[in-house]
This record gives structure tokens, sequence and C-alpha cells, in this order.
């Protein structure tokens, strides 16, 4: 009986000892036998919205990539013409080691603006007379402002790059918006009265093609 009961608890110590959890192990890149991957990110240096005027010279300010804390090199995409009016966009692209990768935008207004708009500030807040939604103009060049939810739509997040070329001339040229959705404007008209008022046609693939009126608050 005494035997019996001696290899009883042998059997059973055994069986606790091997139901024993190894330890895990943290490290940078490990947890226990997992390996961690860090993603790349990209930081802009500088604006992400630049203007240029036609005829001069643009450096582009640069990026940063890392994963976790190693540099990633950076490939850019994308070429800015100063001497032809236009929004371009530039691609930063990075990839880590284990091959995953991301992307960041800039753009790049290059633009030319008569002297009898160059001095004008259309930036506020307009309302849409159809629903009161907002939208904000900030100028950041002369004759080159970037509007915030530029359909009056409730609910979204978009900028553009818009420009007053001349008078009181407006439009979208055609670009990709701030979430990479090709945009630009039709039937555009700006009054400048008290308040002022302003509409376009957005064209792109989520709007539709009514006319959007605005009054500045």
């Amino acid at each position: 009986m005494k035997k019996n009961f001696l290899y009883i608890m042998i059997v059973l110590m055994a069986f606790i000892s091997s139901c024993k959890k190894d330890t895990i192990i943290n490290t940078p890149d490990r947890v226990g036998t997992s390996k961690v991957t860090y993603y790349p990110i990209i930081t802009l240096t500088g604006n992400t919205i630049i203007a240029v005027a036609n005829g001069t010279a643009y450096t582009d300010p640069g990026v940063k990539a890392k994963a976790g804390a190693a540099d990633v090199p950076v490939t850019t995409s994308g070429d800015v013409n100063t001497s032809e009016d236009g929004v371009y966009t530039v691609t930063y692209s990075a990839t880590n080691s284990d091959g995953f990768s991301s992307s960041a935008r800039r753009t790049v207004v290059v633009y030319t603006t008569a002297a009898d708009a160059a001095a004008h500030d259309l930036s506020g807040n307009y309302a849409r007379t159809l629903n009161g939604s907002v939208a904000t103009w900030t100028k950041i060049a002369p004759g080159v402002y970037t509007v915030f939810n530029p359909g009056g739509a409730p609910g979204t997040n978009l900028t553009v790059v818009a420009i007053n070329p001349s008078g009181f001339n407006i439009l979208i040229p055609q670009q990709l918006a701030s979430d990479g959705s090709p945009t630009s404007s039709t039937n555009e008209s700006y009054t400048n009265s008290v308040p002022a008022t302003y509409s376009w046609k957005i064209v792109n693939p989520t709007y539709g093609s009514s006319l959007r009126i605005f009054v500045k608050q």
C-alpha cells in the first residue's frame, strides 16, 4: 500500500512539474517566442500644405521615418513644376525590415496671383445656406487658401486648396484632397458683399452635383 502511495505521489509531482509554464522573456523585439514588428511612422518636416509662387524655387523640407527606435529609409515620389500653376502631391514611403510599409503626403501649390487679388483676405467661416454647415477658409499665401469642409457637408473631415487668382474669382484646382480623393470645383462665384457670399459645385466621387451656396458669418 505504501509503495502504491509513493508511486502515485511521484507521478503527481511529475505531472505538476510538466505543467509549469515557461518564463516569458520580453525584449524590445520579442515577447516570449513571438517577434514584435514596428510599423514605420513618417513625420513630415514643415507644413503638409506649402504654397510656392510661380517661378520661384521649391526645396522639399524633408521627412523622417522610424520603426520603433530605428531609422527607416524614405522614398519620395511626385514632381513639383514651379513654372506651371497647379496643386502637386509629393508622396513619401517607408518600409520596415519585415516588409511592412506606410506612406504620407505633402501638397505643394504653385500659384500666380494678380495684383487685384493678392491683397484680398477671404479667410473666415462661411455657413452653407442649405444646412448651416460651416466651411472654414484660411489664407496661406497671396490668393491661396485651405478650405476645411468645402462642400458644407455635416460630419466630413475634408480639406482642399482653393485659389483666388484674380479679382474675386475663386476655384478649387484639380488635386488630391486631404483624404486622397480627386477633387475640384465648377460653377464658382464669389460676391464681395456684406456679408460675402459664394457658390460652387464640388467635383468629387462622394459628392452630388448640386450648387452649394455659402454666406460669411
